[in-house]
């Protein structure tokens, strides 16, 4: 299913405004593009995006409220510097599994100053030298790096993410986070 007619499956005969939470996972992009999602997800606070053959972000719409974007397994490489300006409040990033080789891909994000975590696990960033040491330099407002702060304490599962489906499934909600959004999934 295409991205465009999974995001009009999901609204339900709601208006895109009504919307908090967006999963779009293993849906299809065109070219590797987020499509069919516009600046009318003015409340949107969550947006999952997992595995739709992303390649770019340049097409998301600015999204004011958008807290928490999981992006992982997709094929991102670059061109993570519209996230400041379309994204300015993100606090949870997840780029897990995407083509992202260098510090300097991940750079841009300094200006996402409320950004507190942020995911790279299988990326091949992560073999570098240093590499946990080199992003908590580069991002000083990072909290958490891959579920870890810098001292290697794992994040509560308030603040990070569990990514595992499963893993937590006592404790969702427990922190009333998302309690009162919609939430529209669809399972095929």
């Amino acid at each position: 299913m295409d991205m465009k007619k999974r995001i009009h499956l999901e609204l339900r005969n709601r208006t895109p405004s009504d919307v908090k939470e967006l999963v779009l996972d293993n849906c299809r992009s065109n070219e590797g593009k987020i499509e069919g999602l516009t600046d009318e997800f003015e409340e949107l606070e969550f947006l999952s995006t997992i595995n739709v053959g992303l390649t770019s972000v340049a097409h998301l719409p600015k999204l004011n409220k958008l807290k928490k974007l999981e992006l992982s397994d997709n094929r991102i490489s670059g061109g993570l510097e519209v996230l400041a300006a379309k994204c300015p409040n993100l606090t949870h990033l997840n780029l897990s599994g995407n083509k992202i080789k260098d510090l300097s891909t991940i750079g841009p994000l300094k200006e996402l100053g409320t950004l507190k975590s942020l995911d790279l696990f299988n990326c091949e960033v992560t073999n570098l030298n240093e590499y946990r040491d080199n992003v908590f330099k580069l991002l000083p407002q990072l909290t958490y790096l891959d579920g870890y702060d810098k001292d290697d304490k794992e994040a509560p599962d308030s603040d990070a993410e569990v990514y595992a489906e499963g893993l937590d499934d006592d404790d969702d909600d427990e922190d009333g986070e998302f309690a009162d959004s919609h939430t529209f999934t669809c399972s095929f």
